[in-house]
C-alpha cells in the first residue's frame, strides 16, 4: 500500500476546520489500514518496523499540524466552548468519536492494554500528540488544567463517610484524620510503594478528601511498613514507577504518567477547586502538606517531595531521581528541582543518578529537617503543629504562586507529553523493563 508523503497530508490538515478533519480521517485511515496489514508489532521484521514506523511518522505529522491549527477550535468543540470540564481520560476518549483519527479509538486502546509494553502498537504516542496541542493553547491549556483540579467522582463519593469517621481504606494508601491532620500512609507494602495506575487514583482520592474535608487543617504524607523481604517490617516511602507493571504493559500514559501530575501532584500544590464558594475569592481549597520520609524517596518518591511545604527525612534515608538510567523522564522534576537544589546538582541527580544521602550537607537543600530514625513520629507532630496556624494556607499560597507559574507549568507539561510517550516506547527502555518481567516487588 502505498501512503500519501508526510508533508501531503500535514498540508491538508492546516485548511478550514471540517475539512481538515476530513483529510485527518483519511490519512489515519490509511496508516490502519497499513498498519493492520502487518503481522503483530512484536512479530515483524526490520523492514515491516521501518514500515511501520514510516506509516505512523506520517499520520503523526498530520496529528502534530492538525493541533498546532485548531488546538482552540478542537477543544471548544469537546467541551461544549468549555462548559464542560473533562479529565484527561475523559477528553481522550471523547476526541476519539468526534475527530476520527486524532487519538486512538476505545478498540484500538483496549488492544494497546492487552498487551506487554514491547508488544504494543505505541499509540500512547498520539494521545501526547493531542494533549501536547491542547496544554500549549493558553485558553485550552489553562481550562484543561482546572478540569484537573476538579474533585474526582470517588473522592466526593467517599467524602461523607471520611468526614464522619475520619478514615477511609483507599487501597494503596490509608488514611486518618487525628487532631486536624490527614495522615495519608502508602501501604503498597509489597513492592515498596512502587507506583502505577491505581496507586494514582487512591492518591488523588486521598489528597481531595483531606482537601475537602472541614475538619483536616494539613495533610501529611509518609510510607507505610513492609513486607517486601529486604525491608520487611520497615517504613519505606516510595521506589518510584513499579517497573514491572511498566514491561506487562500496565503503566498508562493518560491514566497514569499525565494524571498524576495534573492530578493530585498539581492539587499538593494549587488545591483542589471547590464547587461552592464566594467566586471574588480563590475557588481552590488548598492546604499545606508535610512528608516523612523512611528508607528512601526513589524517582517519582523524590519527586514528590518537591511540592511539599515541610520535609522530615529519617538519618539513614536517601533520594535518587534515576530516571535517565530507567530511560524516562521524571516528571515535573526537570521543572521543580532547579528551584530548590541549583542547576548543577539537578543535572547530576537527573542525568547521571547521583544519590543524596540525608547525611549530605547536599541534602539541606532537599529537605528541612533530618532526624534519628527513633525521633521521626515525634519530629512529624512538631511539624504538623507549626503548618496548623490559620495564615499558613495563604502564605503558601503566594509562595506557590511566586515559585511556579501556572502557565509555565502548562507549558512545561505540553512538552512533557509527547517526550514521556516516546520514552515509553524506545528501545532501551523497552530493553531495561525485560528485565522486570518475573513476580514479586519492584
Amino acid at each position: 500500500m502505498a501512503l500519501r508523503q508526510p508533508h501531503d497530508d500535514a498540508g491538508a490538515v492546516r485548511g478550514e476546520l471540517a475539512r481538515a478533519r476530513h483529510a485527518l480521517s483519511e490519512a489515519a485511515k490509511r496508516t490502519d489500514e497499513l498498519i493492520a496489514s502487518l503481522p503483530e508489532p512484536g512479530q515483524r521484521s526490520a523492514r515491516q518496523r521501518a514500515t511501520a514506523a514510516a506509516a505512523h511518522d506520517a499520520a503523526r505529522a498530520a496529528r502534530g499540524v492538525f493541533m498546532d491549527t485548531h488546538a482552540e477550535a478542537v477543544y471548544h468543540e469537546l467541551t461544549d466552548r468549555r462548559t464542560c470540564y473533562l479529565r484527561l481520560g475523559e477528553l481522550v476518549e471523547t476526541a476519539a468519536i468526534a475527530f476520527p483519527g486524532l487519538v486512538p479509538t476505545a478498540e484500538q486502546m483496549a488492544a494497546e492494554r492487552a498487551r506487554p509494553q514491547a508488544g504494543k502498537e505505541g499509540r500512547e504516542i498520539d494521545q501526547g500528540i493531542f494533549l501536547r496541542g491542547v496544554l500549549r493553547s493558553p485558553l485550552a491549556g489553562s481550562h484543561l488544567l482546572s478540569a484537573m483540579l476538579r474533585p474526582t467522582a470517588r473522592a466526593l463519593r467517599l467524602l461523607p463517610e471520611f468526614s464522619r469517621t475520619g478514615v477511609a481504606d483507599l487501597g494503596s494508601v490509608r488514611m486518618q484524620r487525628s487532631d486536624g491532620a490527614a495522615r495519608l500512609t502508602m501501604c503498597r507494602d509489597d513492592c515498596l510503594n512502587a507506583e502505577d495506575n491505581q496507586q494514582a487514583d487512591d492518591m488523588e482520592t486521598a489528597v481531595d478528601l483531606a482537601l475537602l474535608d472541614p475538619g483536616v487543617r494539613v495533610g501529611l504524607v509518609r510510607g507505610g511498613e513492609m513486607s517486601h523481604p529486604r525491608y520487611r517490617g520497615k517504613r519505606v516511602f516510595c521506589a518510584g514507577i513499579n517497573l514491572k507493571a511498566l514491561h506487562a504493559g500496565g503503566i498508562s500514559l493518560v491514566d497514569f504518567l499525565l494524571r498524576r501530575e495534573l492530578g493530585y501532584i498539581h492539587k499538593l500544590v494549587r488545591g483542589v477547586l471547590a464547587e461552592e464558594g464566594p467566586r471574588w475569592q480563590s475557588p481552590a481549597i488548598a492546604k499545606p502538606w508535610v512528608a516523612a520520609v523512611d528508607g528512601f524517596a526513589i524517582g517519582g518518591g523524590m519527586q514528590l517531595l518537591l511540592v511539599f511545604d515541610h520535609v522530615l527525612a529519617a538519618a539513614d534515608a536517601y533520594f535518587s531521581l534515576p530516571a535517565a538510567q530507567e530511560g524516562i523522564v521524571p516528571g515535573a522534576a526537570n521543572f521543580r528541582l532547579a528551584r530548590s537544589v541549583g542547576p548543577r546538582l539537578s543535572r547530576q541527580m537527573i542525568l547521571e543518578g547521583r544519590r543524596i544521602w540525608a547525611s549530605e550537607p547536599a541534602a539541606r537543600l532537599l529537605v528541612d529537617e533530618v532526624v534519628q530514625p527513633s525521633g521521626m513520629d515525634e519530629a512529624i507532630e512538631r511539624a504538623v503543629g507549626r503548618l496548623a496556624g490559620p495564615a499558613v494556607s495563604a502564605n503558601r499560597r503566594m509562595l506557590n504562586l511566586a515559585e511556579e507559574s501556572p502557565d509555565e507549568f502548562r507549558r512545561y507539561m505540553a512538552e512533557f507529553a509527547v517526550e514521556q510517550a516516546l520514552r515509553l516506547y524506545s528501545d532501551d527502555v523497552l530493553g531495561k523493563v525485560s528485565r522486570f518481567g518475573g513476580s514479586g516487588g519492584k
